[in-house]
């Protein structure tokens, strides 16, 4: 199979062709890609949008100089525990999560704060 080779213009040129769109996203200082259990943290990042026609999709191209891995710290109570504490102390589940925040994720403190 023959290599193509296309400069810069001709790129451009077939990317409007094909109504894609790419335009550079300046100021840029960092990009974050959250996972369940880590960030990976892109520094001195380089964005560049890709839209396609008609608006439908969006495709961000992301190149940096360093990337930085933190570990998310998982909350000590679940779903399930802002729901039980939410019905009994009688509350907004808003509140419930809250003071489960506010008590590390004691279920037994959380309930016994909000119904005082």
């Amino acid at each position: 199979m023959p290599q193509m080779n296309m400069d810069n213009r001709q790129a451009r040129r077939m990317m409007d062709r094909m109504g894609i769109n790419m335009d550079q996203i300046d100021g840029v200082e960092e990009v974050i890609i959250r996972t369940a259990d880590k960030d990976l943290v892109i520094k001195g990042a380089n964005v560049q949008e890709l839209k396609m026609k008609g608006g439908a999709a969006r495709i961000f191209q992301v190149t940096g100089e360093d990337v930085e891995e933190r570990m998310r710290e998982k909350p000590k109570y679940t779903r399930d525990d802002v729901i039980l504490v939410a019905q009994q102390a009688n509350v907004s589940e808003a509140k419930a999560e809250q003071a489960l925040k506010d008590n590390d994720g004691d279920l037994a403190t959380a309930i016994l704060k909000l119904s005082t």
